[in-house]
């Protein structure tokens, strides 16, 4: 149909009943009488083709044919005397009239047909209801009404029409008519009811029905449909669609409560509601003034709620049109429906008006074109295909209008039963809104997957659709994207509820202060354990009050940073305390991070001393020289101290120059500019955290917490700081036993720890050492999201097991959950003084179930970045939901959403950091090192995760010419620049980076590489003998990497990573086992399957070459072949303890692979 072009200026200047006279004919709900060709009938066949329409509703069927998806049911109160046999003669006359409900569906090969039986026998089925007592009817009308809709349909055999007749009087009954969608559509209940009403008084008057011959039948519509979209129609619709929808994506991903199936069940229910009277008539005055009709302001109305609810600017939505834009269609009964795509715009933040001038030229363009079937659309625009959800378009709109043809059947009253007592428990989309004006006011309806969304979730939906609703019929020049979407409970709830934690705490005080009462209390009490040395709480005070004596000597004070750069030990321990104490700053320096990196903090944070031992003096002197000012920066080796500190300093007294508001610490993490950034934590918020932590998760002066994070993690001062301030004691774990599941899980069980703290990488690295746990232990868990898996396995093996969450940024954890079995792992309860809120990027509170950022207020809040004040005040910003002078928000970056308990889902991060077994890393910061190397051009870093939840650091990389850099290359390079933990497992060379329409990096498209941390060197070479293929095959069990080449090399695993790690073993009969190869501090140990050189007989030697990042390759299992033989073990790393190269194994390790040759 050709629309004027004016229309669409024209349209405010018509009035509301021309308005929606001129929407009617352009949905098809009036005709036109067109000067084109009449549909023809078709020649006498035994098959008939489908409508594009029905051949979509035909393929649905064959996926769930017990799904009565597309059943029409309506039921009518009869109230009167009913002539049984007038009705079913009535319904007959019908079915015969009308071929669409005497047609069967069959397959012919491999495409299906319409088969037109004659005039089969209509029956009307009764059901005799009259026992049924009064107040038990209205439930038994509902019963029946749910078992006729949820009845379904089997269409090579059924008629598509059904009639049940329920009877609770002579004069009392319900007429249940069921159709199938494939043979009928709303319009054609009107065709329905008028012709039924004609039938039964012809037939109770005893004369023949005035009914006209109908020009066309269904199957005629079909045939000339078909041919019509084979000529210049089909082009010029679909130019228009294909401009129309390109670059629309594919799919719309609703937030959902559960994750969506595989396949598609089309399980489905049904809520309704009333919007008030005048609120619609508001809403109707509103749409006049502005020049759209209704359904264009309702269809503006929930566009915007799928863009609030999504974050995108791009919805398409699909609308039902009556599709019968021909007069021959117009009295019959049949499947006409097309659906339109219509494609909402919400770039730039449009205000309300811009976005109606927007919706009502899209929508009057959109019915102009209406005549491509849906069916035909999607064929060509051939979107991304799933199972899981509908082609193009999964949201449905339509609003329908009051029934025009009412039943009217003599000597009866008829009363058609609400729509909203019928559901059938399906759903063909993810949501369906129907809207309908009423005398009550807006009835409101959505049909739902069950399979996605909860009850509750849905009825929030239509209260936000409300409030929306209202929000743009009051502020026309508001963005929508700032329009209310909460209601008024929602808003407190999320606000004020669920952020009740205000807490009285020692605002006061300083961690000095709090460790100094527990010393006065309980001084003779042990405060400290390393290895087999100990430290009471008078002697830790002591020594701590005497080295901040002395660094205050040194210029020590408040606000000033000083570098620590020490293992765990008890000096460590002192050496903190002492910093403290003086009024300095802390400021961690990891001996095991690259030099270049230490020197960029030391620069950055300005360090004018480093406290530092002996084991690191060498380091710490290098890179002191390494920094911008390395003669500002003295070095305080606290060995030197110690042997002159009793007699020096005296009794430590020290003055108190440190307040509660001044920098407790400097914590340094991963920066996306390419540079660390530090962030300063005042002693205010230490104080609030250590004390709520105390309270919940809990500890008192009977707990022992084991400690075993390094000082550079944040989460290391809660290991440190919390029995201290408790009256508790701390024991330190060395660094090589918090690296190795087996001497973790030993001193674990030895020394009677009642807490430990940990990341998940170190608690899978516990259970893979088989720790078998302990009654009353209190496990810490966090640092990065972890799932419900590895929960199941901790929660045998404790007391009780907390989820904490929380950036560097809020103070070590901002949140503490108890975890419980057979539950998701959450975050729930924000420790005292803190407030999390859930935002968009306007920084308003989204509904509960929907994505935004997190961020976090209260005492928690670091004062910022050092030296950053650019990102300071970009993610540190004034708190818009606290009354309290100065209250801050920190935007952590962190994608989440309120589940209704409560409780949060984590869900990931808005930009490109990560978390990586407890560390943060901003992939930005790998990417700008990788990109550094002269032999690469481009690089993208990338975090996968396996199964089981354990992650690993990916590098992709083009390199800049042939001369492509090696793995080994690429470690050496970066291990000068980045923290091990920062270094990727995997490097993948590409030829070129995948790219988004845009031109961006195309994440989601790098490739997956192989599993096992392989590095593929080419093609796999395969084995050429019996003891190559033995040695691969001990490979390809132990590392689950198939198939193993002998020239590829597999990463065993490093010191941060800590992963299940593997030593090979060579035994000589006659001679103990021996380790050829472990992990060491110096680097990772990768193993190359690679046998070389022969001895004069001929005989091949073997030997597996280790690399190790500073020792290069070197051949550690000679001479293999010659009698007396050999065997090689493949065993679990951690079986051989602490052993070295050439040292014998722990026979103990009994268990493992074993490859054999000769007589050994």
């Amino acid at each position: 149909m050709i629309v004027d072009p004016d229309t669409c200026v024209r349209l405010p200047e018509l009035s509301a009943t021309k308005r929606g006279l001129l929407e009617k004919r352009l949905r098809g709900g009036l005709k036109t009488r067109t000067a084109t060709a009449a549909i023809p009938r078709r020649v006498p066949a035994e098959h008939a083709p489908l409508s594009f329409a029905q051949q979509r509703l035909w393929f649905s069927y064959q996926l769930a044919p017990e799904r009565p998806l597309y059943n029409i049911c309506v039921a009518l109160r009869l109230q009167g005397r009913l002539d049984c046999v007038a009705l079913e003669k009535s319904l007959a006359a019908i079915v015969a009239r009308h071929e669409s409900l005497r047609t069967r569906y069959v397959c012919v090969g491999d495409e299906p047909f319409q088969v037109i039986d004659g005039s089969p026998a209509v029956r009307l089925a009764v059901v005799d209801l009259k026992a049924v007592s009064e107040d038990q009817r209205d439930a038994e009308i509902e019963r029946l009404l749910r078992e006729e809709a949820s009845r379904p349909f089997n269409l090579s055999r059924d008629l598509m029409l059904r009639a049940v007749l329920a009877r609770f009087g002579a004069t009392d009954q319900i007429l249940y008519l069921t159709l199938h969608h494939i043979a009928a559509d709303g319009w054609s209940l009107g065709v329905l009811f008028n012709e039924l009403g004609e039938l039964y008084k012809a037939y109770v008057d005893g004369r023949p029905p005035a009914l006209l011959e109908l020009p066309i039948q269904y199957a005629d519509f079909a045939i000339w449909q078909r041919e019509r979209m084979q000529r210049d129609v089909l082009h010029r619709e679909l130019a228009y669609w294909k401009r129309q929808l390109a670059g629309a994506p594919d799919f719309l991903e609703l937030p959902a409560d559960r994750p969506r199936p595989a396949v598609q069940s089309f399980r489905g229910r049904w809520q309704w509601t009333t919007f008030p009277k005048p609120l619609c008539d508001a809403a109707k005055a509103f749409s006049q003034r502005e020049g759209v009709t209704l359904f264009m302001m309702l269809l503006a109305t929930f566009q915007t709620l799928l863009h609030r609810y999504t974050g995108k600017a791009d919805i398409l939505v699909g609308s039902p049109i009556a599709g019968r834009t021909r007069i021959e269609t117009e009295r019959l009964i049949g499947f006409f429906i097309n659906t339109l795509v219509l494609r909402g715009n919400f770039s730039g933040h449009p205000t309300v008006r811009e976005l109606l001038r927007r919706v009502r030229e899209m929508t009057l363009d959109a019915y102009a074109h209406q005549d491509l079937p849906f069916e035909k659309l999607v064929d060509q625009l051939r979107p991304e295909r799933s199972s899981s959800h509908s082609p193009l378009i999964q949201v449905l709109f339509l609003m329908q209008n009051a029934p025009a043809w009412p039943l009217s059947l003599p000597g009866l009253t008829v009363t058609p039963i609400p729509v909203t007592k019928v559901d059938n428990g399906t759903a063909k989309l993810d949501l369906t809104l129907q809207t309908e004006d009423s005398e009550e006011g807006l009835r409101v309806g959505l049909e739902y997957n069950s399979d996605l969304f909860e009850e509750a979730t849905m009825a929030r939906l239509l209260g936000h659709f409300q409030t929306l609703l209202e929000g743009i019929v009051a502020k026309p020049n508001e963005r929508v994207s700032e329009l209310p979407l909460l209601t008024t409970v929602e808003r407190k709830q999320l606000l004020v509820d669920w952020n009740n934690t205000r807490r009285d705490f020692s605002q006061d005080k300083t961690i000095p202060e709090l460790f100094k009462e527990q010393a006065a209390t309980r001084p003779d009490a042990v405060a400290a354990t390393f290895e087999e040395r100990h430290l009471t709480y008078r002697e830790l005070d002591r020594r701590a009050d005497q080295f901040a004596a002395f660094l205050q000597k040194q210029g020590v004070g408040p606000e000033l940073p000083v570098g620590i750069c020490m293992d765990r030990s008890l000096r460590m321990l002192v050496a903190l305390l002492g910093i403290l104490k003086a009024g300095g700053a802390y400021v961690p320096l990891d001996p095991a991070y690259p030099g270049e990196r230490l020197a960029l903090v030391l620069s950055d944070a300005g360090v004018k001393a480093i406290v530092t031992e002996t084991e690191q003096l060498k380091t710490v002197a290098a890179v002191r020289l390494a920094q911008t000012s390395p003669g500002a920066c003295r070095i305080i080796c606290i060995d030197d101290w110690l042997k002159s500190a009793p007699a020096a300093v005296g009794d430590g007294s020290v003055v108190a120059a440190v307040r509660p508001e001044n920098l407790a610490y400097v914590i340094y993490t991963s920066g996306s500019t390419g540079k660390p950034k530090g962030v300063q934590i005042e002693h205010r918020s230490v104080v609030n955290f250590l004390e709520s932590v105390a309270r919940v998760p809990g500890i008192d002066s009977d707990d022992v917490l084991l400690a075993v994070t390094t000082l550079s993690f944040d989460i290391a001062a809660l290991e440190l700081f919390l029995p201290l301030v408790r009256g508790g004691r701390v024991i330190l774990a060395g660094r090589e036993t918090a690296s190795d599941g087996h001497l973790l899980a030993r001193l674990l069980d030895d020394c009677g720890a009642t807490v430990l703290q940990a990341t998940p990488a170190t608690w899978r690295m516990l259970l893979d050492a088989g720790w078998k746990g302990r009654a009353g232990l209190k496990l810490l868990c966090g640092g990065e999201s972890w799932n419900h898996e590895l929960a199941e396995r901790l929660l045998p093996r404790c007391g009780s097991l907390w989820n904490m969450y929380g950036p560097t940024e809020t103070t070590i954890w901002s949140a503490a959950t108890r975890v419980a079995s057979g539950k998701p792992v959450r975050i729930a309860e924000p420790i005292a003084n803190t407030s999390i809120y859930i935002v968009d990027d306007l920084l308003q509170p989204v509904p509960i179930g929907i994505p935004g950022e997190l961020c976090i207020g209260g005492e928690g809040v670091a004062r910022g970045y050092w030296n950053r004040p650019d990102l300071t005040s970009e993610k540190f910003i004034a708190n818009p939901f606290s009354s309290e002078p100065g209250a801050r928000l920190y935007k952590t970056g962190d994608l989440a959403r309120f589940r209704s308990d409560g409780r949060i889902e984590f869900l990931g991060r808005k930009d490109q950091q990560v978390k990586l077994r407890g560390f943060r890393i901003e992939l930005e910061e790998v990417e700008t090192a990788l990109s550094k190397h002269p032999a690469v051009r481009q690089a993208v870093a990338s975090v996968r995760e396996n199964g089981s939840g354990e992650k690993s650091l990916l590098a992709y990389f083009v390199p800049a010419s042939h001369d492509v850099p090696t793995s080994a290359d690429m470690r050496r390079w970066l291990s000068e620049r980045l923290p091990g933990y920062m270094i990727p497992s995997t490097f993948v060379v590409l030829e070129t980076m995948p790219l988004t329409p845009n031109g961006k990096v195309d994440r989601k498209r790098l490739p997956v590489p192989p599993a096992g941390n392989v590095e593929m060197n080419g093609p796999p070479v395969a084995p050429r003998d019996m003891l190559e293929q033995q040695l691969t095959k001990i490979l390809e069990e132990v590392l689950h990497v198939r198939p193993v080449g002998l020239s590829d090399n597999f990463v065993f695993g490093n010191k941060e990573a800590n992963p299940q790690r593997a030593s090979l073993v060579h035994t000589v009969p006659g001679a103990d086992r021996r380790a050829i190869g472990r992990d060491s501090p110096a680097g990772r140990l990768v193993a190359s399957l690679v046998l070389v050189g022969a001895d004069p007989a001929g005989r091949r030697k073997g030997a597996i070459l280790l690399h190790t990042r500073r020792r290069g390759p070197r051949a550690v299992l000679p001479g293999l072949g010659a009698p007396p033989g050999f065997r090689l073990s493949v065993l679990r790393f951690a079986v051989s303890r602490s052993a070295r190269v050439g040292e014998p194994l722990d026979t103990r390790g009994g268990h493992g692979f074993a490859l054999s040759q000769g007589d050994s």
